[in-house]
């Protein structure tokens, strides 16, 4: 299944995609696609009302704004430098324990929001990731399969990150994470049974050029792993988001090659996940 919100920002409402592409209003199963909606059955209702039938059809769903399948992520969880590729091109050793750091929840817009670039930024950079939504409470569990059990689904992010800012000035990674609309997230939550977030490929391009291109195969941490190591770390609760790394091709490791302007698109693709297209502008 495909879980999505549709509507203006702040006035999204729940709906569904069927298998065969027509959307269902959800309005009626619950108020929203968040935390209570994950943790309290709604999958499942969801799956028993497309059974049951009797969901109202949503009119024109491509002619309406798609937001982010979650609606306000309690956290984001970041995790750098988890493929192989990306680190080399980072200069940076493959680490031995994922990297993680925080992303405000308050970066996140729709799949096809514009991006906002700082004033003065100059290095304004894209990362195509896989997201995992979470479902249930991870706390100190006990094994990847435990893990698995705490994952609702999964969905297409870009992590959007300013390199000066969080390179050059200083301080952690946040500076460069957390800037307004760094977290284009959707456009939707598909199931864990509906995807297959191990062997998935990863892709983004810039003005029509692909630019960067890999598969969920080569993270060097898994998803079960990752929320299994998370949780001895952080409580994961439900509707958080842990994103996954991006592989090689952002601007910061193709030397010569110009980062994020106004007026540049981007436009993303998981298989299985759906696609992405942003915008960028000045502040």
């Amino acid at each position: 299944m495909r879980h999505l919100r549709i509507g203006p920002h702040g006035s999204e409402r729940p709906a569904v995609m069927a298998t065969d592409g027509t959307v269902y209003d959800l309005s009626g199963v619950t108020t929203d696609i968040d935390a209570a909606f994950l943790s309290g059955g709604g999958i499942e209702r969801t799956r028993q009302a497309l059974d049951d039938g009797g969901l109202p059809q949503v009119t024109d769903p491509h002619q309406q704004r798609v937001g982010p399948p979650v609606a306000s992520p309690g956290k984001i969880v970041g995790i750098g430098l988890n493929y192989l590729d990306h680190a080399a091109e980072s200069g940076a050793c493959p680490p031995n324990e994922p990297i993680a750091f925080l992303k405000p929840s308050d970066t996140v817009v729709g799949p096809e929001d514009d991006v906002v670039i700082p004033p003065h930024s100059t290095k304004t950079d894209h990362e195509v990731e896989l997201a995992v939504v979470i479902g249930s409470t991870a706390r100190y569990l006990s094994s990847t399969e435990e893990a698995r059990r705490s994952v609702a689904g999964y969905t297409v992010a870009n992590d959007v990150s300013e390199r000066e800012f969080q390179l050059e000035r200083g301080g952690q990674w946040e500076k460069g994470k957390s800037c307004e609309t760094f977290t284009p997230l959707g456009p939707w939550l598909v199931t864990g049974e509906d995807a297959d977030a191990a062997q998935a490929d990863v892709r983004l391009w810039v003005n029509g050029a692909l630019v960067q291109s890999g598969n969920t195969s080569n993270m060097i941490f898994g998803v079960e792993y990752l929320v299994y190591y998370l949780s001895h770390f952080m409580v994961l609760h439900p509707g958080d988001v842990v994103i996954t790394g991006t592989p090689a091709g952002v601007a910061m490791g193709r030397p010569g090659q110009p980062y994020l302007r106004p007026g540049d698109t981007m436009e993303l693709a998981i298989d299985g996940l759906g696609r992405q297209r942003q915008q960028l502008v000045a502040a």
